[in-house]
């Protein structure tokens, strides 16, 4: 299948630029086609976080999402700072933060939410969006150049034997490949190999978190409030820290993290406490 553009991914990234390609195709009065592969089930399947995001990039390519229906509906209202001990914690008066940890004029939303408006207006605009479909392998020209990718087999089973509803893989050609997989995607690491594209640049940093919703006490919940935390349980040779998003007010829903860096020394964190430890440490300061 030849298309203008291929993308592959079907998050914020892969989705705002394939809506930004027709945007200038259409100021240009031009017909081109683009695609976007989602290896979801549905778009916004695989983006289970909430976050807190600045609009400042939607204004710029939606700028009438309010009308839209865009589901950013909790404006930030409070910022919150504390330093965790094992016994108490310490707020940090706002004016010592820096301005990136200002939310002024941002909002808390859930990004799967977000995405899957972004696929909405995606379609809307005569973008094709395949969910359910992985970029299995790099295509590439006689010169070496990109031409395509290839989609995963559909229909396999677990040993490897082909169902009733085996389908082979279909080959996207593109003009322009987009590859939008994420931080760590399958495809981008074979071209950031193949075209050298880490050298001279400095190594990736990864960290490692835990995300939960919780169903809270109305009377503890404080619409619009974010709360970042540094400090306890970890010590000063691990980076990270928690936060705190109050989101929803009818069901009074929080979203809770617990993060770290990759590059902690000694005993380093495990996985296997870091959801009972989090309970543990945001109860611990309820207020």
């Amino acid at each position: 299948m030849e298309y203008d553009v291929v993308i592959v991914g079907g998050g914020p990234a892969g989705l705002s630029a394939a809506i930004r390609f027709k945007q200038m195709a259409d100021e240009q009065g031009k017909e081109f086609t683009v695609c976007v592969l989602e290896k979801g089930s549905e778009v916004g399947a695989h983006i289970l976080s909430g976050a807190v995001i600045d609009p400042i990039a939607l204004n710029e390519l939606l700028p009438n999402w309010k009308e839209l229906g865009a589901p950013l509906l909790t404006p930030v209202t409070d910022n919150e700072h504390w330093v965790l001990k094992e016994n108490g914690k310490t707020g940090m008066p706002h004016f010592l933060m820096p301005p990136l940890m200002s939310n002024k004029g941002n909002y808390i939303v859930s990004l799967g939410n977000v995405t899957r408006w972004l696929g909405e207006q995606a379609e809307n605009m005569g973008i094709e969006i395949f969910p359910g479909f992985t970029g299995a392998e790099i295509l590439y020209h006689e010169d070496g150049s990109v031409k395509g990718v290839l989609t995963g087999d559909m229909g396999v089973a677990e040993d490897g034997s082909e169902k009733d509803t085996y389908m082979p893989g279909m080959e996207l050609h593109g003009k322009y490949t987009f590859i939008a997989e994420g931080v760590r995607g399958s495809l981008a690491k074979v071209l950031i190999e193949k075209f050298n594209l880490r050298d001279g640049k400095e190594p990736q940093t990864y960290g490692i978190g835990i995300k939960e919703l919780w169903e809270i006490d109305p009377a503890k919940h404080k619409q619009g409030t974010v709360i970042h935390t540094q400090g306890w349980p970890l010590d000063k040779a691990t980076v990270g820290g928690g936060f705190i998003y109050h989101r929803l007010m009818k069901c009074s829903v929080i979203k809770t993290t617990r993060q770290s860096g990759l590059c902690w020394r000694g005993g380093g964190v495990y996985l296997t406490a870091l959801v009972p430890l989090m309970k543990v440490v945001f109860s611990r300061f309820p207020n």
